[in-house]
């Protein structure tokens, strides 16, 4: 529902892209700290867990930053979705000491393998990776690595904060906010850089700031059909990737940030699929071929291989 609800909302935000990532980005500061603000009055957060090093979180929201901004370049130059799950596992075992076996290691490549005939097959017909130079790969690489540097340091601050807290991790919120907030703060840095790789120099953003605002809440003057839909789908899409995120970041809690991505991974073929329907503002629908069903199956034989039962001796270790 997230990635359909994405393509939905830039149905009338078509033309202002760069106005929701940015709503995104800094909307979620004042709602992650305003949750956080209320879960510490009732008790929930705890100041041990605020006191935790900021320096983790500066870094996850440089990261996050610089994922936005590699992605944001390579987006214009190349076909296909980021993948950062062999990243997450190579960084895992480097940052966390984590060992794999080697059916785990298999089922990761194979995931990765079966996004990416999803996603090619399910384009029908886009772009080839021929006509790209090395570059842009190398860049979407660089974002995909970006993320998964994210999701581990994450998934860091959850370890070593319950050692911290004598067994207790930290909240949710307490990462989502702090790191939304960096994340913020390095994304205002480089929005000269971002608005003009987006071809709105710095100078026409404070006008394109105030389009997109209006076509956001679909009012002002001009034809309101030029925005149909605003502002419930943005807001549709806003909300749902706020429940998103959350839940994808409990799971880092609860489990691995690899099984999290592993785990997102799947709403790749089915939002593909999704989209192929027909649906209110995006009439018409389309085929999907061969190869994306065989991507589809190749990546839940990935998922299955990955979470094949084993010995408790054998179990994935944290050093």
């Amino acid at each position: 529902m997230n990635r359909v609800l994405y393509k939905l909302a830039l149905v009338p935000m078509k033309n202002y892209p760069f106005f929701l990532a940015q709503v995104l980005t800094f909307g979620y500061v004042v709602v992650y700290f305003s949750i956080l603000f209320v879960r510490y009055q009732a008790g929930i957060v705890t100041k041990e867990m605020l006191a935790l090093p900021k320096s983790r979180f500066m870094l996850i929201g440089l990261l996050e930053a610089m994922g936005v901004a590699s992605g944001m370049a390579a987006a214009a130059m190349l076909p296909g979705p980021s993948i950062p799950v062999l990243s997450q596992l190579i960084l895992s075992v480097i940052v966390l000491g984590r060992k794999y076996r080697a059916n785990q290691i298999l089922g990761c490549l194979l995931v990765t393998t079966g996004v990416i005939l999803s996603v090619v097959s399910g384009a029908n017909g886009g772009s080839s990776l021929s006509d790209v130079k090395f570059f842009w790969p190398a860049v979407l690489m660089a974002s995909s690595a970006c993320q998964a540097g994210a999701s581990i340091i994450k998934e860091f601050v959850f370890i070593d904060g319950a050692k911290r807290l004598e067994g207790k991790r930290p909240d949710i919120f307490v990462v989502n906010s702090f790191g939304s907030g960096f994340q913020a703060l390095f994304v205002l840095l480089l929005l000269p850089f971002l608005s003009n790789l987006k071809g709105i120099p710095l100078t026409e953003l404070p006008a394109y700031v105030n389009r997109g605002a209006a076509c956001f809440l679909n009012v002002g003057g001009g034809n309101l059909n030029d925005c149909p839909g605003a502002p419930l789908l943005p807001l549709l899409f806003i909300t749902m990737n706020m429940a998103f995120n959350i839940s994808v970041l409990n799971l880092v809690k609860m489990s691995t940030a690899l099984v999290a991505s592993l785990t997102a991974t799947l709403a790749v073929p089915l939002s593909i699929y999704v989209l192929s329907l027909p649906l209110p503002y995006m009439p018409g629908g389309t085929s999907l071929s061969t190869s994306f069903l065989v991507g589809a199956a190749v990546l839940v034989l990935g998922l299955l291989l990955y979470n094949l039962p084993q010995n408790s001796a054998d179990q994935v270790k944290t050093e």
